[in-house]
């Protein structure tokens, strides 16, 4: 059975005994919030090495790295590369987004090298499979993406992107809205140019329950795609965008009725008077399914810094309600990223997840930050950098600019803490001995 089906029995499974001790919280809560639809913990029961985590209401604010290979670069080591680097820095999950080399290959590799959960997009294997089958994206055949979705949840994949909610009325929309971007969801498109020269329904809205069944085998959670998400601030919350979202949460419940674990992919580029209400009005029209925000990025004019980009819209998402935020890294616009802009992507997507759940009081996030001010306070470098989210880096930037002080070489003898300790006379071992 599923996470879902055992919670709606009033079953308690390991895998909740175990997100609810990370997450400190009793398992009856957790179990109900699992009940409720308002959480999942993506966990397919061919993944033998996961460690689980839980996503949703309640929780702290989880964040995804992607990674994955393509045409240009297809080697599967630089991959588990950058996946030892996102898990390194606090990756909650990892997807694998492959289109390029030996796609199985390094998918079955990725899971049986990672403790947390692998999400993917079957619909990029599917489209490419049918290229080689059929000669072209449009020719590709429902059996052809079932196929392909039960070969990765065979293989232990643990949730799926599946975008079933771009249908053929959409299409109509869309091709009226005259937006900027028109669409950047990858699948999005594929499906489009499906929809337009076959004139028939998206397969994947048509045929969602064989979809269904597959993930009610193996508990695969579906994270509904948004196919149809602005790639610019100016196609924010138009009409195509929540024309779509309307049918993500006809499907949620369709989900919840066959006892899937689901949650709801959200909008790109939002501008930030606009992120509060899209986090909200996800939430009433899902009836509280997890939302999983891919940024958003809320000005299109930093390319090298989308990361710190997607951070203010992230930081903000989160901390009215989103649960679970797509990192973005300083290649995002650009090109593939490497192991360091993986590192980048994740660091800056993780500080935003914290000062949420700091405003959400959970997880002990403001606990954290005491004990780092208390750290500086004491001038104790050894514990600053032990409470770092990224120790390296605050190796690399002490050591560059330290002096003889035990202050920062920013003030040096001049610090303010420092003076006025003196003027107290508090020793600072005091401090110390408090840490």
């Amino acid at each position: 059975m599923t996470q879902l089906q055992e919670a709606k029995k009033k079953n308690i499974t390991k895998g909740m005994e175990r997100v609810a001790e990370k997450e400190g919280i009793l398992a009856i809560e957790l179990r109900e919030l699992i009940e409720a639809g308002r959480v999942v913990i993506p966990a397919n029961k061919n993944h033998r090495n996961l460690d689980p985590i839980g996503i949703g209401e309640g929780l702290t604010t989880k964040i995804n790295a992607n990674i994955g290979t393509s045409m240009d670069f297809p080697r599967k080591e630089r991959e588990l590369e950058k996946l030892k680097i996102a898990i390194k820095y606090g990756a909650d999950t990892v997807m694998d987004l492959s289109t390029g080399g030996k796609i199985d290959a390094v998918r079955r590799e990725i899971i049986a090298s990672s403790s947390v959960p692998i999400g993917t997009v079957p619909i990029y294997q599917a489209a490419i499979e049918a290229i080689k089958k059929r000669g072209s994206i449009v020719d590709m055949k429902i059996d052809d993406m079932l196929e392909v979705i039960r070969k990765q949840a065979e293989d232990g994949v643990d949730f799926m992107t599946i975008h079933a909610g771009l249908t053929a009325h959409a299409v109509d929309r869309i091709k009226n809205q005259n937006r900027v971007m028109g669409i950047v969801s990858r699948g999005g498109s594929f499906l489009f140019a499906w929809i337009l020269h076959n004139k028939k329904e998206n397969p994947l809205y048509e045929h969602f329950d064989k979809v269904l069944d597959i993930a009610e085998e193996y508990d695969i959670t579906i994270s509904l795609g948004d196919a149809l998400r602005p790639g610019a601030i100016y196609d924010a919350t138009d009409r195509p965008q929540v024309d779509e979202l309307i049918i993500l949460g006809e499907l949620v419940d369709r989900c919840r009725e066959r006892g899937i674990q689901v949650m709801v992919e959200g909008p790109g580029h939002v501008p930030l008077d606009q992120v509060v209400a899209n986090v909200k009005m996800q939430k009433r029209i899902t009836r509280g399914a997890p939302f999983y925000v891919l940024g958003p990025l809320v000005t299109d004019i930093a390319p090298g810094y989308d990361h710190i980009v997607s951070a203010i819209g992230g930081a903000i998402a989160a901390s009215v309600g989103a649960d679970y935020l797509c990192y973005v890294t300083p290649a995002e616009h650009l090109g593939l990223p490497g192991p360091e802009e993986v590192r980048d992507g994740v660091i800056a997507a993780k500080i935003a997840a914290h000062a949420a759940d700091i405003m959400k009081g959970v997880g002990r996030a403001a606990e954290w930050d005491y004990k780092m001010s208390s750290a500086r306070r004491a001038l104790d470098w050894k514990r600053q950098r032990e409470l770092s989210l990224d120790p390296e880096k605050f190796d690399e930037i002490r050591n560059k600019y330290k002096t003889a002080s035990d202050a920062c070489s920013m003030c040096g003898e001049f610090c303010a803490l420092k003076i006025v300790d003196e003027y107290f006379g508090i020793k600072r071992d005091v401090y110390k001995k408090e840490l």
